[in-house]
């Protein structure tokens, strides 16, 4: 079985994960929830899907696999991953989310969800083992059609109702803000959040082919899309999401990409966190932008979870984390408002996106302006696609085996001054800039971050570590 947990879900091929395999892997996720007090027969589990030509079959597979294990599927179609989660929480309900995130088409994924929250490390393991003891034929008996309940509107009305009292009403009239569609689940919700503001939305590039974004590496061709749209039409912003719309893609009036731990520091001030947990990869100037607390962690929101888990259980008030992807994660009850934003640990695009816009209209800036106004390093990623993971594997092994092997692969770069370790290998050179080498947790890829002072250097950096990467022979 190629199919394997990721930074975050199961991840495959949509060959291999459709069929048997994600029957086999609801089935044991059942188990799992029945064994863990989780559940009872009878209870219900609420599956949502993205837009990927797969993901139906899939999704279809897993109800009936649900069912057949003796819980009660509830269909909540295409929906975002947050709005699942939510909805669970509501009901007290387990989820599956059908998706495959950023990655291409070919590929997919099953995230699991306790009642409201993500999975654990510890969990995933549980499930793997649960899944290896249903194989043969057992397997074979579990693949057919099936479908639950659909509870689509119901959980859309409730993630809507959640994101429409953020901001106080009218916060966004007089901005001009597109909708960068595509293939996002929360492509409809994202226009009518937005227009609750009153905003003048602008919905854009809406496609029925399946369209991989990754809001951490934006695309070349994504942000010509995007700067081409600000020019033509004055746009304020431009803001979109991942394939399940737990990612956000934020770019300022000129179309260029705000950071996604950029969005996660202004939504810190604008909640008043006073505990940040977020993973290695994200700008390394949020410790010095001071007030809060910050907890580095591996990357992979299960690992940010944890960490805000664990400053909970050591009585700390006003937790949240994110990732260098944008992703935010609430693990305290913030007042918002007259209200109380609920905690929710799992990853959101809507609350990051609304923030830093409330910010820039708070403070009377432009994007562009308030993300000047934050001294924070230059910090800029993109990744090696077709990267073999015995590659990626290799490399790391040689370039842990001893110094001389580190600093001779990052000669061309600059002279290594110190090493973390905690997830891939983070160098800081003697000129205090930055690189990362990580392998992706969910694909065949090799992801490269850089720090900075300035924006050429980081690109130059970038352009050497990408090629430094791309040269490595293991033969040699």
């Amino acid at each position: 079985m190629a199919v394997k947990f990721g930074t975050s879900g199961l991840r495959g091929l949509s060959t291999e994960l459709a069929g048997s395999v994600s029957a086999l892997y609801a089935t044991a996720f059942a188990r799992f929830l029945i064994a863990e007090e989780l559940a009872t027969p009878g209870s219900p589990v609420v599956v949502a899907q993205d837009f990927r030509p797969s993901s139906p079959e899939i999704a279809a597979t897993v109800m009936a696999a649900l069912r057949r294990a003796g819980l009660e599927p509830i269909d909540c179609g295409t929906i975002p991953t947050p709005a699942l989660a939510l909805y669970g929480g509501k009901i007290n309900a387990a989820g599956i989310m059908v998706t495959g995130s950023h990655i291409p088409a070919d590929r997919n994924g099953i995230k699991f969800y306790r009642p409201g929250e993500e999975i654990t490390k510890a969990d995933e393991t549980a499930i793997t083992t649960l899944a290896e003891t249903l194989s043969g034929d057992a397997a074979a008996n579990l693949v057919e059609a099936g479908s639950g309940e659909n509870h689509e509107q119901a959980a859309t009305d409730l993630f809507l109702a959640r994101n429409m009292a953020v901001l106080p009403a009218g916060a966004l009239t007089g901005l001009r803000i597109g909708v960068y569609q595509h293939s996002t689940v929360a492509r409809d919700m994202m226009v009518k959040v937005f227009e609750h503001y009153g905003a003048t939305v602008f919905p854009l590039g809406r496609s029925d082919q399946f369209i991989p974004v990754d809001t951490e590496a934006v695309s070349d061709e994504t942000i010509r899309l995007m700067a081409d749209w600000t020019d033509k039409l004055s746009l304020d912003a431009i803001v979109s999401t991942d394939g399940d719309g737990d990612r956000p893609l934020v770019a300022d009036e000129h179309g260029r990409p705000l950071r996604g731990d950029f969005l996660g520091l202004i939504a810190t001030r604008f909640l008043g966190a006073r505990v940040v947990a977020t993973p290695v990869t994200s700008n390394s100037g949020l410790e010095a932008a001071g007030g809060f607390e910050v907890v580095r962690t591996r990357v992979g929101s299960p690992f940010v979870i944890a960490a805000m888990e664990e400053a909970l259980a050591d009585g700390k008030h006003g937790v949240i984390g994110f990732e260098a992807n944008g992703g935010l994660m609430i693990g305290s009850d913030f007042p918002i408002g007259t209200t109380i934003l609920k905690a929710l640990p799992t990853r959101d695009s809507f609350l990051p996106a609304l923030a830093v816009l409330g910010m820039a209209v708070r403070a009377g800036q432009s994007l562009s302006a308030l993300s000047a106004a934050y001294s924070l390093p230059i910090a800029l990623s993109d990744r090696l696609e077709n990267f073999a993971v015995e590659r990626s594997t290799a490399l790391m092994a040689h370039l842990r085996t001893s110094a001389d092997n580190l600093a001779g692969f990052v000669a061309p770069l600059g002279r290594v001054r110190s090493v973390s370790d905690i997830d891939g290998l983070r160098i800081t050179l003697a000129d205090d800039s930055v690189v990362h080498f990580r392998p992706s947790g969910n694909a065949p890829e090799m992801r490269c971050y850089v720090e900075a002072t300035n924006q050429a250097s980081a690109e130059t950096l970038l352009e050497k570590g990408l090629a430094t990467l791309r040269d490595w022979n293991p033969s040699v």
